[in-house]
C-alpha cells in the first residue's frame, strides 16, 4: 500500500473510533461551550507558523476522505512564547477557535491544572508503540492530557572530517570535549564548541543540559527544587570555564538554535550542541553549507561519560472549549498513526515517537543519526514539569546568564535561583 493510501485508510478507520467517543468527550473540565452531543465536524488545528508548510500537506489525505470534518490550520507566531501567550489570551478567554493544540512538551501541567485541555482515555493511543520519555510529558498528576507527536533531545554535531585528519575520535566525557576544543579546532582555524546561551528558553536547556550531565538536577522527582547543589554548580562552572579559556565561542552568549547552527554551516566551528533538526539543513548541499558530507553526530558529552539532554518535543492536546472534541481526538489518532509518523519523519526529519521507526532500514538509510537520536532520547530528562514553567524558565535563564558573564559567582546564581524556583512553585 502507498504511503498516501495508507494514511488516508488510518484518517477512514479513526472516523469510525470517533463516533464511540461522544461519552468521553461530553467530559471536559468546566469554563469551556458545551460541545454538541456527537462532537463531529470540522475543526482547527493551532501549530507554529514555522511548522505551516509541512502541515498542510500532512493534512491533506485527512481533508480529501472527511469532507464534514475538514482540518483547518491555524497559524501561530514562530517564537514558542509568542505561541504560549497568543494560546493563553485565547484559552482563558474560554474561545472556542482552537480545537486541537500543537504544544511544547513543557506546557502541559499548565494547560492541564488550567482546565484548558481535556484529560484523554489512553486506551485510544498506542501508547506502548511509543517512547517512553514522550509519553512521561503528555502526564499530569497520572492522567493523560495529550498524546506525544514527536520527540526531541539535544546532541553534539561535530566535524567528522577534522577529527579524522586529527586521528581522534568525537569526545565522550567535558574533558575530551574541552581538549578537542582547545588543541584540534585551533590547529585548523576552527572555533572550538557552540551551544545556545543567550538568554532565552535555549540557555534554559543548555544549563539543564550541563547540570544533568553532571549528575543533578533542577527538580527532584518529588518536585522539590535541588538546583543549588554540589553537581549543579559542577555543571554551571563548566560553562562558565570553557567561555573563560575561550573553547567555547563568545558568541554563544548571543545565540539561539539558528544562529549558532549559521556559524556551523559556514565552516567556523569544530562542535555544535543543537537539536535534531540541524542534521537535515546539514545534510541539504548548497552554497552557504561548508559542511555537507563533513558532519557526525553523537550523544551529549558528560562528566564521567554521555551526558544527558532536555527533553523536547510536541504534544497533540484537545482544548476544553472545541464543540468539535471528537473528531478532533479522531484527528490526532490520524496524526500519530505509524503512516503519519513515517510521512513526518521523511518530510520533516522530526523524531517520530514510534520506537519501530528508529529499527526500520529505510528510515535509517535516510537518516542515519537515528540511533543516535534514539539514546539521547532515552538518556533525557524532562525540563520541570509545573505550572508557570515560561515564569521558571525565565528566571533560570536570567540567573544563569548573569553567572556567565561573570557578573554573579556560580554559587550566587544558584542559590539565589533555588529561591526563586521554590518561590515560584508555592505561588502555583
Amino acid at each position: 500500500m502507498s504511503m498516501r493510501r495508507a494514511i488516508v485508510a488510518a484518517a477512514t478507520a479513526v472516523v469510525v473510533v470517533s463516533l464511540l467517543l461522544t461519552t468521553a468527550c461530553a467530559s471536559s473540565p468546566s469554563g469551556g461551550t458545551a460541545p454538541p452531543v456527537n462532537g463531529i465536524g470540522p475543526v482547527t488545528f493551532a501549530v507554529g507558523s514555522d511548522d505551516a508548510g509541512f502541515f498542510a500537506t500532512l493534512i491533506q489525505p485527512w481533508n480529501e476522505a472527511h469532507p464534514n470534518q475538514r482540518v483547518t490550520l491555524i497559524l501561530l507566531p514562530e517564537a514558542e512564547n509568542g505561541q504560549l501567550a497568543q494560546l493563553s489570551a485565547n484559552l482563558q478567554a474560554g474561545s472556542s477557535l482552537y480545537d486541537v493544540i500543537a504544544m511544547d512538551v513543557i506546557w502541559t501541567a499548565e494547560f492541564a491544572a488550567a482546565g484548558w485541555i481535556i484529560p484523554l482515555e489512553s486506551s485510544l493511543f498506542p501508547l506502548g508503540d511509543f517512547l517512553r520519555p514522550a509519553v512521561d510529558t503528555a502526564v499530569y498528576n497520572g492522567r493523560l492530557w495529550a498524546v506525544p507527536y514527536y520527540s526531541n533531545a539535544e546532541v553534539l554535531y561535530y566535524r567528522k572530517d577534522i577529527l579524522a585528519r586529527a586521528h581522534t575520535l568525537p569526545p565522550v566525557t567535558w574533558a575530551q570535549l574541552a581538549r578537542q576544543a582547545e588543541t584540534v579546532a585551533p590547529r585548523y582555524g576552527l572555533q572550538g564548541y557552540a551551544g545556545q546561551l543567550a538568554p532565552y528558553e535555549g540557555l534554559t536547556v543548555n544549563f539543564a543540559d550541563a547540570i544533568q550531565s553532571a549528575g543533578g538536577s533542577i527538580l527532584s522527582p518529588a518536585g522539590t527544587v535541588t538546583v543549588d547543589s554540589p553537581q549543579a554548580r559542577q555543571g554551571l562552572d563548566f560553562l562558565i570555564d570553557g567561555l573563560r579559556r575561550g573553547w567555547i565561542a563568545k558568541s554563544s552568549l548571543t545565540d539561539e538554535e539558528e544562529s549558532s547552527w549559521g556559524e556551523f554551516e559556514s565552516g567556523r566551528l569544530l562542535f555544535l550542541n543543537n537539536w535534531p533538526f540541524i542534521y537535515s539543513q546539514a545534510s541539504q548541499p548548497g552554497p552557504v553549507n561548508k559542511v555537507y558530507g563533513k558532519v557526525g553526530v553523537v550523544p551529549l558529552p558528560g562528566l564521567d561519560g554521555p551526558g544527558s539532554s532536555s527533553l523536547g518535543g510536541a504534544n497533540l492536546a484537545v482544548s476544553a472549549f472545541s464543540k468539535h472534541q471528537a473528531t478532533a481526538i479522531a484527528f490526532i489518532q490520524y496524526l500519530t498513526s505509524l503512516p503519519a509518523e513515517r510521512e513526518m519523519l521523511t518530510d520533516s526529519g522530526f523524531p517520530p515517537v514510534w520506537t519501530s521507526l528508529y529499527s526500520d532500514p529505510a528510515m535509517d538509510r535516510l537518516f542515519p543519526y537515528l540511533p543516535v537520536v534514539k539514546r539521547a532520547i532515552l538518556a533525557a530528562q524532562p525540563r520541570p514539569s509545573i505550572v508557570g514553567y515560561d515564569q521558571a524558565s525565565l528566571a533560570i535563564s536570567s540567573a544563569v546568564y548573569q553567572a556567565l558573564t561573570g557578573r554573579k559567582s556560580a554559587r550566587e546564581a544558584l542559590g539565589e535561583l533555588q529561591r526563586q524556583l521554590s518561590q515560584i512553585i508555592r505561588d502555583g
